[in-house]
């Protein structure tokens, strides 16, 4: 009997291991797709996979983790994708939608060293492998002494080459480690108002046709509204701003009985300045709180530092 339902997906670990907690949510509260082998999984090389000894930013930025997933999706090789939220453009194909998120983890960074516990306790003149605009400024906002390598790769790789000495330390996303099982090997948790994390991170989204209704309503059955409306307005405030992988941005929204807190920052890659904003709006309407957080960060950044920035 053919899968009711394709899913696809990269090929990487921490792909397939998020890939297989959407199956789990499917066979849970879809009936008709809790049968053995409902669900298919496709796995799709992107270019962002093939490269990995450059910065996103210098090879097209983070479409580069969609393109040939969209594409299949648009082609109707498959039915759903399942990104790291983090991943997705600003700005969606013509055609797509995102039809859910999965509860949100943990969205915070962590350290990943040899022989330090926190950002401070880094070497001076240490080395840091990150591929990250975001985390590159930030950490060079506490430390400017720090060198900058970029380092790229699956979650695996990164943590390899500190552990040989590569690089004096990494950050990855505290999700990623553990879905992976990984987290035990995190030096430090770095609180959000050390770095600021990337919009969307630590959440699971998955994408479909616009048009498809019948996948649409499969897929509405395992999103969580509240992890969906944080998602929404930080990626309303990445739209505001224009975002790319060249322009060091964070944002994080957080759920708080009946009100959202949006936070965001703006900087420029060698941590020079930071802007940061931060206000509170409701569930309901994440688009105008987003809006709002993305219009300060501009206002207060002023003419061209975005683009100055990038």
């Amino acid at each position: 009997m053919p899968a009711l339902l394709r899913l696809g997906t990269r090929k990487s670990p921490l792909a397939l291991a998020q890939c297989a907690l959407v199956q789990d949510a499917l066979s849970q509260r879809v009936p008709e797709l809790a049968e053995a082998d409902a669900v298919a999984v496709v796995t799709i090389v992107t270019s962002g996979d093939r490269i990995v000894d450059r910065a996103l930013a210098d090879v097209g930025g983070k479409g580069l983790f969609t393109k040939e997933i969209d594409t299949a999706l648009l082609e109707g090789e498959i039915d759903a994708a399942v990104h790291s939220c983090k991943d997705l453009p600003t700005q969606l194909p013509d055609g797509i939608v995102l039809a859910a998120v999965l509860p949100r983890e943990d969205p915070r960074d962590v350290l990943i060293a040899r022989q330090a516990r926190t950002i401070a306790e880094l070497p001076p003149g240490g080395t840091v492998g990150t591929a990250s605009l975001r985390r590159q400024a930030q950490v060079l906002r506490h430390r400017p002494d720090l060198r900058i390598r970029v380092l790229r790769g699956n979650v695996a790789r990164r943590i390899a080459q500190v552990e040989d000495g590569a690089v004096d330390a990494t950050f990855l996303a505290l999700a990623g480690l553990r879905r992976l099982g990984l987290a035990d090997g995190a030096s430090a948790v770095i609180d959000p108002a050390e770095m600021l994390p990337a919009v969307g991170q630590g959440a699971i989204a998955v994408t479909c046709r616009e048009a498809d209704q019948a996948t649409r309503a499969r897929l509405a059955a395992c999103d969580d509204a509240l992890s969906h409306a944080c998602i929404r307005a930080e990626r309303a405030m990445l739209a505001v701003l224009d975002g790319s992988c060249r322009t060091p941005i964070g944002g994080l929204a957080e759920a708080d009985g009946h009100l959202l807190h949006l936070r965001g920052l703006v900087a420029r890659p060698d941590g020079s300045d930071v802007i940061a904003d931060a206000q509170i709006g409701r569930p309901a309407e994440p688009e105008d709180l987003g809006h709002a957080v993305g219009e300060a960060l501009k206002r207060r950044a002023g003419p061209g530092f975005l683009a100055e920035a990038g």
